[in-house]
């Protein structure tokens, strides 16, 4: 009677895990989503920001093609960028309270405008809501020789804090952070 039982649940377990494997799954996101912490380090739990946003390439597309000088940029692609301060922190200047904030930026010739909107879980700029926003910081536009494909965010350590690094083709821009 058990060899029975078992059987009829090995031939049912056989069942479903076929019909699991048959699952048809979309392609791989053209755009990935990505995220960077500061600290870098893996190995310490304690972070002081998260960022999260997609990473669109160019693609022989130009910079000012898919984030137009003067106009809100989402900041990454897909979704609108997301960071996380886990603690009070000064934000390009502006004093920013702990919590989670959607992530503008405002491409242009000479410096980008940064902005962090309280209004989370926005598909792109579509519905971007100025008067959401919580901070509004201009960084200057700074470049470098060497181009990058994919849209970046990186953290880098300062002495008195960290810089978020955003790149993309030969463009640079920095928003100082401290706490």
């Amino acid at each position: 009677m058990k060899k029975v039982i078992y059987l009829s649940l090995f031939i049912a377990v056989l069942g479903f895990s076929n019909s699991l494997s048959a699952q048809k799954f979309s392609g791989l996101d053209k755009s990935p989503m990505d995220m960077a912490s500061y600290p870098t380090d893996y190995k310490v739990s304690e972070k002081v920001v998260r960022i999260i946003y997609g990473r669109p390439q160019l693609k022989n597309r130009s910079l000012a093609e898919l984030a137009p000088a003067g106009e809100v940029w989402r900041t990454g692609a897909n979704e609108a960028a997301e960071i996380t301060f886990y603690q009070d922190v000064n934000f390009g200047g502006k004093d920013i309270a702990a919590g989670t904030y959607s992530l503008f930026t405002i491409p242009g010739e000479e410096e980008w405008t940064v902005i962090l909107n309280k209004n989370l879980n926005q598909w792109g700029s579509y519905f971007y809501d100025d008067s959401a926003d919580v901070a509004r910081v201009s960084v200057p536009n700074g470049s470098d020789s060497a181009s990058l494909e994919e849209f970046s965010i990186a953290f880098k350590e300062v002495d008195n804090g960290a810089h978020m690094v955003m790149g993309w083709d030969k463009t640079r821009v920095a928003v100082p952070i401290t706490w």
